[in-house]
């Protein structure tokens, strides 16, 4: 079974740089519109469908939640889903956005 691997913003941001990555938010919809990791998508149990259809399996995937901790959670769901690269942010949201400012986007998408 895949599982998923923990990962700091700066290796995240490496990840980034490097490469085409699906950037996942689950913060709650009001969190995702004030701020979020630049690229990313808001998944929710209404839209995980859908993300999992439509993404390719060999996509690497970075989950972002408020600190790091719920984002283990749907980083493992995700990986159960047959995503082979799948990454929990450590420290989440509030760590991304006080080490890169610059790379953190707000309002309805």
């Amino acid at each position: 079974m895949n599982q998923f691997v923990r990962i700091s913003a700066d290796d995240a941001r490496d990840l980034i740089d490097d490469r085409e990555v699906a950037i996942i938010d689950i913060r709650d919809p009001d969190s995702f519109a004030a701020g979020r990791m630049e690229g990313a998508a808001h998944l929710t149990n209404e839209t995980a469908a859908s993300f999992i259809e439509a993404t390719a399996k060999d996509t690497p995937v970075v989950v972002c939640c408020y600190h790091g901790n719920s984002s283990q959670n749907a980083a493992q769901f995700l990986a159960e889903q047959g995503f082979s690269e799948v990454y929990s942010l450590d420290g989440g949201f509030e760590v991304w956005n006080a080490k890169f400012p610059d790379d953190v986007e707000s309002g309805a998408i």
